[in-house]
């Protein structure tokens, strides 16, 4: 706590300063390696299958999991880098490279997603010939592999918020898996071949679906959006409760990364009132009510003026 300027305006800070972005080091990386590995090699299965039975179905469901793969690496790539402490070019440290890597992977479902959709229309139009043994075969190979994916994936999901949102890709990818077996076997057994293109666009919504509704939180991260559950007046109206405080302005809250929030405000406090404690009591109420433990906090009286270069206030 800092009381420097002669006319009583003191500066509040409140930090918890581990800037690093904490995560747990090394626990089932290997797992998670292997898991890409087994993606990828599916992934060729899939399409070299696709190209031979001529299922646009399991082509979709190949790029999907080509998606998995590439999902993860970005996300275990991302993870790695956020583990940086805070250096002088990054003072807040790496921890928004996870939320970098999640918009990437997210706007490449999209587009994948609006491929996937206009190529089955185009094949709803004129469907062509699919040998559904070969596209129930690879279907379920690639339900096996989702699975031991996920499996591969569990420990680390436990730990880490990016690389579980990775962990339930995969398991939304097997429930793809068992639409195209699904495909497969009216195809085989009825002669269905509307069915293929039919369940790529069920694919294509399904994946379109999950990508926007994960886009649009990490959206609000990197345009430094308050947390949902603590917006710029809910958290006004709870420092504003505590006693000694008169007015608050210059109130910004909003998200450093994923895990942490971050508020800065004046505080117009009463004549006499003890700073040092007003300030200590307004970051408890923070932190205890919104979770926000880094709270930077300018401290101001009526009778002093407002700290901010052109800031004016008003007695309330």
């Amino acid at each position: 706590m800092d009381d420097h300027s002669p006319q009583g305006r003191g500066h509040g800070h409140g930090h918890g300063h581990g800037h690093g972005h904490p995560h747990g080091h090394g626990h089932g990386e290997r797992g998670l390696g292997l898991a890409v590995a087994v993606n990828v090699l599916l992934t060729v299965a899939q399409i070299l299958g696709g190209i031979v039975s001529g299922s646009v179905a399991l082509i979709a469901d190949a790029v999907h999991n080509l998606s998995d793969a590439a999902a993860l690496v970005i996300a275990y790539s991302a993870r790695r880098i956020a583990r940086r402490p805070a250096d002088d070019a990054m003072s807040f440290g790496y921890g928004r490279a996870e939320v970098v890597a999640a918009l990437i992977n997210y706007t490449v479902l999209v587009v994948i997603s609006l491929w996937l959709g206009v190529e089955a229309v185009m094949r709803l139009v004129d469907p062509p010939e699919v040998a559904g043994g070969v596209v129930m075969a690879l279907a379920g190979l690639a339900l096996a592999v989702d699975l031991a994916t996920a499996a591969l994936t569990l420990r680390l999901a436990r730990e880490s918020a990016n690389i579980r949102a990775a962990f339930l890709h995969n398991l939304a990818d097997a429930g793809s898996s068992v639409a195209v077996l699904a495909g497969g076997f009216l195809i085989w057994a009825w002669g269905l071949r509307w069915a293929d293109p039919a369940i790529t666009l069920l694919i294509s919504g399904w994946i379109l679906w999950h990508a926007l509704s994960g886009i649009g939180p990490v959206i609000r991260v990197l345009m430094l959006a308050a947390p949902p559950e603590a917006g710029a007046e809910a958290v006004r109206r709870a420092i504003e409760a505590e006693e000694g405080v008169e007015g608050v302005h210059h109130l910004h809250v909003w998200q450093m990364d994923e895990h942490r929030a971050s508020v800065e405000a004046h505080l117009v406090l009463a004549e006499g009132a003890d700073t040092a404690e007003v300030v200590r009591r307004v970051k408890a109420r923070v932190a205890g009510e919104f979770g926000i433990r880094h709270a930077t906090f300018e401290t101001e009286t009526l009778a002093s003026g407002c700290a901010g270069t052109g800031c004016r206030f008003e007695a309330p």
